[in-house]
């Protein structure tokens, strides 16, 4: 299967979860939006900073995913294998560095399992 077709279905899955609070989905949908378009909060054309906001945006994502969602919401709708998965934990946790906890607290709604 195609990486896009699969990228698609997890996009999807993810977005009709019910266990994911509907406002953080928002959130993530927009800061995807966000990501994607050629319009930055600081113009790419900038040296080093232009790309800043690409990289705390892409942080913040990673971080929901792989630190503040359940790894077993994430893993039921995961589709590219537990090698990848383990590369990205690791990948989101250097990038949590760029997102202070502030910002996770105002951001997410999603409370984990205490157990």
């Amino acid at each position: 299967m195609n990486f896009f077709i699969k990228l698609k279905k997890f996009i999807t899955d993810v977005a009709n979860d019910d266990r994911i609070p509907s406002r953080d989905k928002k959130v993530i949908l927009a800061m995807l939006a966000l990501l994607i378009s050629p319009i930055d909060l600081i113009p790419d054309w900038i040296p080093v900073f232009g790309m800043l906001d690409d990289v705390i945006i892409l942080s913040i994502i990673l971080d929901y995913f792989f630190r503040i969602l359940d790894s077993r919401i994430l893993l039921s709708h995961y589709p590219w294998g537990m090698k990848s998965f383990a590369q990205l934990k690791k990948i989101a946790g250097v990038m949590e560095l760029f997102v202070p906890r502030f910002v996770k607290r105002k951001l997410w709604k999603y409370v984990g399992d205490p157990y």
